[in-house]
């Protein structure tokens, strides 16, 4: 059958189809931040626009929009609201048993105040995690850490998306630059160390920024010495990993010495006044005094080994050789029908003759990172205690309380599909692709906005990875500078996508107020973009920062 091929002007006029393609999105973000409603609705309102756009305007046959939907919809429940649902588990069975308290007691031993408990938590644990797992896994587990630590579900949302920009380029042993090479050809090694020289500046930022968003400028002040180790023994590994190594380890070997190194510090420092943080009754958070009380090591030891038994399963399940061997047992993998080779993407978003889209659902439940976090709750269940029978009730509790986010999470994914197949996220691209001079700023926007929209470094790569060779080569730009920034500027929208915003709130059992978490976040994201914007625009013009570009 021919493919459909998309058309990236339906209209005839530029202006007039860019505005008719922000709708969906406008739409969305207004309902959730501006008229507060509810998220799950907002998502399908959302959805329902974007195919009334997409078979109404961009003409697309119903069918392929009918399959695309399913296709997304899909994706969301697997992996990632497999991924939320076994986290929440996981998390459900330590606050029945009583762990997480001690947890939160034990933490504040090693690090009593919270400011430093949020570079510990949210920003170096956090990357560790990325590295490894990535789909949202370190915003749900950090956030949830951080709930029971005292933090407000505010704070514990909006700082944990925030810290979580900076390792999401090499998140999940560096699939997002790794699938930028499958889709554009861009040697692997070279863009690694591209994004190596930009991010780790922002990566030795983020400390110092999440701790003034939390406790403002002067809360900085007593605990700047834990930010700047953080910081520096996250970025510099960053840099050296990336440039000499390549993109798979960055995140595991940066956030493992950022952890290390603040671990380090404070066995030597500690702030001069320490801001505590006790949860009253009601789980709100609050800053106020908590005495130190003393903690059993037996207990101590439990509270931290269903957390340690988490890493090591998502370590092991993280590891290629875990993943391709669980695969030869069993990873069933179906072509979508009515959507597998039926859409044609055109020039210049992809060079001439390029294949139709390939539409094919991976069922690799095995080797999937929600598998290994099923497994680690489950050993973990039986280490504290519970029967089978109790941790099958745990889990259907679970399931309900989850409801809501696993639709919301399925209706994105699937109004982000269909924008992907019916053309209109192409449209906003090209219209920052058409700026001329100014590119290399619009272009690192473009990566922003491309993971606002799909929720994924590794979709907006693969959106608009090859938009972006295009057109730096029409320029005399490098090819690999702005496939760089497609994933540095794409991580700073990581923070206000909608998937990772009701992952935040399901995990701090906050759903229903994404408008709060999205309102708190977007400004952050909108300002470091913008830094980043201006950095790539220094190094595509500027000496002396032309010097780090790689050739």
């Amino acid at each position: 059958m021919t493919p459909w091929p998309q058309n990236y002007d339906p209209f005839g006029n530029a202006v007039l189809s860019t505005l008719a393609a922000a709708i969906p999105v406008v739409l969305l973000l207004g309902a959730v931040a501006v008229f507060h409603v509810r998220i799950h609705l907002a998502a399908l309102g959302g959805l329902l626009v974007a195919l009334a756009l997409a078979i109404g305007i961009y003409h697309m046959p119903a069918d392929i929009a009918a399959a695309t939907t399913v296709y997304g919809a899909a994706f969301g429940l697997f992996p990632i609201g497999w991924i939320i649902l076994n986290v929440i588990f996981l998390y459900q069975l330590t606050v029945q048993r009583g762990l997480f308290e001690v947890l939160r007691d034990s933490l504040a031993r090693v690090a009593p105040d919270a400011r430093i408990q949020l570079i510990l938590i949210a920003f170096a644990f956090g990357a560790f995690v990325e590295g490894m797992a990535g789909f949202g896994t370190p915003v749900a587990i950090t956030a949830a850490i951080l709930i029971q630590l005292g933090f407000k579900p505010l704070h514990a949302s909006g700082l944990a998306l925030i810290a979580n920009t900076a390792p999401v380029a090499f998140g999940s042993l560096g699939i997002p630059i790794t699938t930028l090479e499958q889709v554009t050809g861009l040697d692997a090694r070279l863009v690694s160390a591209m994004v190596g020289r930009q991010l780790p500046f922002f990566s030795f930022l983020i400390p110092f920024w999440i701790v003034v968003a939390f406790a403002g400028w002067r809360g900085l002040k007593g605990v700047w010495p834990a930010a700047l180790t953080a910081g520096l023994a996250f970025a510099v590994p960053q840099f050296l990993v990336s440039n000499l190594h390549g993109p798979w380890l960055v995140d595991i070997i940066a956030g493992a010495s950022a952890i290390a190194a603040t671990i380090l510090l404070l066995r030597v420092w500690q702030p001069r006044e320490i801001m505590r943080l006790e949860r009253p009754a009601d789980g709100s958070g609050g800053t106020v005094a908590t005495a130190d009380v003393m903690l059993d090591r037996k207990k101590v030891v439990q509270a931290w080994m269903p957390w340690a038994i988490l890493t090591a399963f998502i370590l092991c399940w993280g590891l290629p050789q875990t993943k391709t061997a669980l695969d030869k047992i069993t990873a069933p993998k179906f072509t979508v029908p009515h959507l597998h080779l039926r859409v044609q993407r055109m020039p210049p978003v992809v060079p001439p003759n390029t294949p139709a889209e390939a539409a094919e659902f991976k069922f690799n439940y095995l080797s999937a990172t929600g598998t290994g976090i099923l497994l680690a709750a489950i050993v973990a269940g039986f280490t504290m205690g519970f029967t089978p029978v109790a941790m099958l009730r745990a889990y259907g509790k679970t399931i309900w309380r989850v409801r809501f986010s696993l639709l919301t999470i399925a209706a994105m994914l699937a109004l982000g599909n269909v924008t992907k197949y019916a053309g209109t996220d192409a449209t906003l691209g090209l219209a920052l692709a058409h700026t001329g001079t100014l590119y290399p700023f619009f272009g690192t926007l473009l990566g922003w906005l491309g993971v606002a929209l799909t929720g994924s470094d590794t979709a907006s790569n693969v959106l608009f990875g090859s938009l972006q060779k295009i057109t730096a080569q029409q320029l005399g730009l490098s090819p690999i500078l702005m496939g760089a920034a497609n994933s540095s500027g794409g991580v700073m929208g990581k923070m206000v996508d909608a998937q990772s915003i009701v992952v935040a709130s399901t995990a701090t059992n906050w759903y229903g107020h994404e408008g709060a978490i999205l309102r708190y976040v977007f400004w952050h994201s909108l300002a470091l973009a913008i830094l980043m914007g201006i950095f790539v625009y220094l190094q595509a013009y500027i000496a002396p920062f032309t010097s780090m570009v790689v050739k």
